[in-house]
């Protein structure tokens, strides 16, 4: 086996490349040229002023439109390049969504004969949307989240039982050890007392001995 990492699918960046493409290129033009983009940063700004500023982010149309831009062309270099693909894929499709949001209401425009104006600006928002939302959840065919930690939670469960079942042999085994060592201090202690009683019958016997008369 090599130390090299799995290979990337071809489709994933085929597929990657295309979306990144888009970002890029309309980040590129909103940096470039933010009065295209003023009318629908103001629409924006109208909506979510309040929630720009609670997030730092500029309520200007135009530098709204310009810092959108820098997001998306970096975001979409990001992407491509397959580099912290899942949360950069996240912040692209949070950075479609306040203008998605604000064109919600070219829906209720009508034509004179009463149909709805289609607008594929907004569905084309949608379908990019739906494109990174995919790219975020995509693993690559390695395990997800939620696998991987069920398979820690197992491992970790796995290896209480082992500590426990190893403590409970070492405890085991030192209670074993003990006793032995027990009963042999009591063999030595009950042989020491044995030979000191032989001495001291010898010692009394030599002791008789001597004073008895010759």
């Amino acid at each position: 086996m090599t130390g090299k990492g799995p290979r990337m699918n071809p489709v994933r960046t085929v597929a990657r490349a295309l979306l990144a493409a888009v970002f890029v290129r309309g980040g590129l033009d909103a940096y470039n040229n933010p009065d295209r983009f003023a009318d629908t940063a103001a629409k924006v700004t109208e909506r979510l002023g309040s929630t720009l500023e609670a997030v730092g982010l500029p309520t200007d149309p135009r530098a709204l439109a310009r810092t959108t831009g820098i997001v998306q062309m970096v975001g979409g270099v990001m992407l491509a390049t397959n580099t912290f693909t899942r949360p950069v894929a996240l912040a692209l499709a949070a950075s479609l969504v306040p203008s998605t949001v604000a064109g919600q209401d070219l829906w209720s425009e009508a034509e004179p004969g009463g149909q709805p104006i289609d607008r594929p600006e907004v569905l084309k928002n949608l379908g990019l949307m739906g494109g990174l939302l995919l790219a975020a959840v995509d693993t690559e065919g390695k395990p997800g989240l939620a696998w991987r930690t069920s398979h820690l939670a197992e491992h970790a469960q796995d290896s209480v039982k082992r500590a426990a079942h190893t403590t409970t042999k070492e405890t085991k085994r030192a209670a074993q050890l003990t006793a032995k060592e027990a009963r042999r201090a009591a063999q030595d202690a009950q042989r020491t007392a044995h030979t000191a009683a032989r001495d001291a019958k010898q010692a009394v016997k030599s002791t008789a001995g001597g004073l008895l008369p010759g």
